[in-house]
């Protein structure tokens, strides 16, 4: 489909360039999204912002009329580059060596974002779906919380959707599927006095490692198992208690994230969690949880018409078959396609590899170029059916 691309290859490299140089690292999206907003209204298609803070905005923008609708989800942040002495290259300049373009968000997923706009200006300047839609949207804040797909989904942006493709950086191979997660933080309250006479106190840090002993025997001992995504995670990432080395802690908290799969799903991990917390307050603890970020699993069959036309038109420019997977991370599709059944038609199909949070994360130029391809024609062949 070479004919129907409007722009050159230098072009399509020069917009993920002008991306990967805005600093929107957890924050400042909305640069991206005016960005996007401009090249789109420079190609007749306009957009709007859906603004969550000063700082912060999803952008929508939709081609055609009517069914079927086909939305394209992309996030516009990116995550810290960490370490820049680490670094080859500046994170926020794109820089190819060797057909590999590094850059922060090159791989995760700016690469995906601007295949996913040029896709949709090819099809709407070449008039190239005869009926359909296809809904853009762009969201902010997907690396913390996915709170940019929730507002899309609060707004009703996917009352109405048939069929949804997330650009995240899949490479040549289509996840069907991947676990959910939580974030929680449980809060233990004891009492301060001098540690030479600890009778005076309530140590708040024995009770909450009482918990954790426990729920990581419940958690990880369990049988619970899902033939793609595997058994359930559970992991205490952050702990902190005591002033000093001389007083008995009068607080302790600990942050844990789960994996969740179907089978072990976040109503459950809730449930075990609060129970857990309970039989540890009968005892004299003063232990209170708070769960601040759910999302729900995604397990799609990957049967849908939409599935296997995406496989057919992906395999011609990767030279081999385009496999169905399940991943363990978690998508801005957990929040658009929770209510959905495991017959809907959804993709995660992007240019990338495994070099998301890394250091010198970088995109193969190639694949990059190709994926613009494959959403052109996948689009077009999906509305045109």
């Amino acid at each position: 489909m070479e004919e129907n691309n409007v722009l050159t290859d230098t072009e399509e490299l020069k917009i993920l360039s002008d991306l990967v140089a805005i600093k929107s690292v957890n924050d400042n999206e909305i640069l991206v999204a005016k960005y996007l907003q401009k090249l789109l209204g420079e190609h007749g298609i306009s957009s709007r912002l859906l603004e969550y803070s000063t700082t912060r905005a999803d952008l929508f923008a939709e081609i055609g009329t009517g069914h079927p609708i086909l939305a394209i989800c992309g996030h516009m942040d990116v995550v810290s580059p960490g370490e820049l002495d680490q670094w080859h290259t500046d994170p926020f300049k794109l820089t190819n060596k060797d057909g590999k373009l590094y850059g922060r968000g090159a791989t995760d997923m700016k690469s995906g974002l601007a295949a996913l706009v040029i896709a949709m200006i090819n099809i709407h300047e070449h008039h190239l779906i005869k009926h359909g839609s296809i809904r853009l949207l762009a969201t902010f804040g997907e690396e913390v919380g996915e709170k940019g797909s929730a507002l899309f989904k609060k707004e009703g942006y996917m009352k109405d959707v048939d069929a949804l493709l997330v650009g995240e950086p899949s490479g040549y191979s289509i996840a069907i599927a991947h676990k959910g997660s939580m974030d929680i933080k449980l809060t233990s309250q004891g009492k301060e006095a001098h540690s030479s006479m600890p009778e005076k106190g309530y140590n708040a840090i024995d009770p909450l490692m009482d918990l954790l002993v426990k729920a990581n025997k419940a958690f990880r001992e369990t049988d619970k198992n899902n033939p793609d995504l595997g058994k359930l995670t559970f992991n205490t990432t952050v702990f902190t208690g005591g002033e000093q080395v001389n007083m008995i802690p009068g607080e302790a908290t600990a942050q844990i994230n789960v994996r969740t799969i179907p089978e072990f799903n976040n109503s459950l991990v809730e449930k075990k969690l609060t129970e857990l917390v309970k039989a540890e307050n009968a005892q004299g603890a003063k232990i209170k949880m708070d769960i601040y970020m759910s999302e729900p699993s995604i397990k799609t069959d990957g049967k849908s018409e939409f599935v296997k036309l995406a496989q057919k038109i992906g395999a011609k420019y990767a030279e081999k078959p385009i496999p169905t997977v399940a991943i363990k991370p978690v998508t801005d599709a957990s929040n658009l396609i929770a209510d959905k059944g495991p017959s809907y038609p959804f993709a995660m199909f992007g240019p990338g590899n495994d070099t998301p949070h890394q250091v010198n994360e970088y995109v193969d130029e190639k694949m990059y170029l190709n994926f613009v391809k494959i959403y052109t024609e996948l689009f077009v062949a999906y509305l045109n059916k």
